[in-house]
C-alpha cells in the first residue's frame, strides 16, 4: 500500500455577482500568495481539459481556477490561509488523494475549515 505524501485542491471562485475578470484577478492574487507559502508544494493555474479549437496546446487556462499540492502535514494551515484569503467569496474545492476525488462548496472561512476533516477521511480510507 503505497503512502500518500501530498493531496491536490483545485480552488474555483464560485461567485455569480463576479466576472470573469474579477474572478481571475482574486485567483491571480491567491497564486502569487502561494507562490510563496512554504506549506504550498506546487501552485498553477488549472488547466482547460477541452480547450477551444485553435488554441495552443499547455496555455489555455480555466478562468478562476487554480490547483495547489499540499503535503498532507500542511492541510489545516493551507486551508485556514485559504480561508483568510477568501472566506467571504463562494468557492468550490476539488480534493483529491490517492485516486480519490471528493468536491465541496464553501460560503464562509468555517466551511472551508471543516473541508479538513474530509480530507482526513480520505486519507483514513487508504
Amino acid at each position: 500500500m503505497a503512502t500518500v505524501s501530498t493531496v491536490s485542491f483545485t480552488i474555483s471562485v464560485n461567485d455569480p455577482e463576479l466576472d470573469a475578470e474579477e474572478k481571475q484577478e482574486i485567483v491571480q492574487n491567491l497564486w502569487n500568495q502561494l507562490s510563496n507559502l512554504e506549506e504550498v508544494e506546487r501552485v498553477e493555474r488549472t488547466q482547460d481539459p477541452n480547450p477551444e479549437a485553435g488554441s495552443k496546446p499547455g496555455i489555455a487556462f480555466l478562468v478562476g481556477k487554480l490547483t495547489a499540492v499540499v503535503n498532507i502535514n500542511n492541510v489545516k494551515s493551507f486551508l485556514g490561509f485559504v480561508g483568510d484569503r477568501l472566506g467571504n467569496k463562494p468557492i468550490k474545492i476539488l480534493i483529491e488523494a490517492n485516486n480519490k476525488k471528493v468536491e465541496i462548496a464553501a460560503n464562509s472561512r468555517q466551511e472551508l475549515l471543516e473541508a479538513e476533516r474530509t480530507v482526513k477521511e480520505i486519507l483514513a480510507s487508504l
